[in-house]
């Protein structure tokens, strides 16, 4: 959407991506897997840096410099349990069918892999003055549908992940001069520090569960996928077979 990759070109939007890149780093570096995923609505902000999985694509609707496979969220031509990490950036709120984008998102990843959905907290300040302005008919806001917390934990917990933490920022956006920007950090510095739910915008980090029935047979067909090796028959021992001949000649 080009109009919030405008809002991206703003101070306060490269501001907001610092910080949530700020965000970001320590869950990333601790979410391992062979593949990673960003499911987006702009096309030139990746945000997976400080993760160490090295196989990354970055998915989004229209074509653009950071952009490695053009698709819609709502049908990734992903295969299922294929991604053990996915970024959705935006993606949600911005979706004309958010349960299928989020359905999609949950085909995709793999048994206990980790999600990270990014959208604007509409409960905040920022949430506020993005509802004003799409009731004035805003080019970008307008085609938001608000996500709270509350609601996507229900959609999460229906289709069986498992919620770890929600990490909020951008409680108040910058604006004044140097001393008054500087001031407005270290509020949000210290919003962030005490866990308000009062920002801006959310992160919440959620894992894919899967039935227990069902976990081991996926596991032990990866593996045998993985490895390539057929499985051997068991075999007599040629000790005892040399020994039942034995028995047969003294018979």
């Amino acid at each position: 959407m080009t109009e919030l990759e405008t809002w991206y070109q703003t101070d306060n939007g490269r501001y907001l991506l610092e910080l949530i890149k700020e965000q970001l780093a320590e869950p990333l570096d601790t979410a391992f897997g062979y593949h990673l995923a960003q499911v987006a609505v702009t096309r030139m902000h990746p945000l997976y840096d400080a993760s160490r999985v090295r196989n990354r694509v970055y998915v989004a609707a229209q074509s653009g410099a950071a952009v490695t496979l053009q698709a819609e969220s709502d049908q990734l031509p992903l295969a299922s349990d294929s991604v053990d990490v996915i970024i959705a950036h935006h993606n949600l709120e911005f979706s004309d069918n958010p349960h299928q984008a989020l359905r999609e998102l949950h085909r995709a990843l793999t048994p206990h892999g980790h999600l990270f959905i990014i959208a604007f907290n509409p409960w905040s300040l920022t949430g506020l003055n993005a509802a004003l302005r799409a009731r004035m008919g805003h080019r970008l806001w307008r085609h938001r549908q608000p996500l709270s917390t509350g609601r996507l934990s229900d959609w999460l917990n229906i289709l069986g992940f498992e919620p770890q933490q929600t990490l909020q920022c951008y409680a108040l956006p910058p604006f004044g001069g140097q001393g008054m920007r500087a001031s407005i950090k270290s509020v949000n510095k210290w919003c962030v520090s005490r866990g308000l739910p009062i920002g801006g915008l959310f992160i919440m980090h959620a894992i894919k569960q899967v039935p227990a029935c069902i976990n081991r047979p996926i596991l032990r067909s990866r593996r045998g996928r993985l490895i390539g090796l057929a499985v051997p028959q068991s075999v007599s021992s040629p000790r005892a077979s040399a020994t039942a001949r034995k028995g047969d000649d003294t018979a």
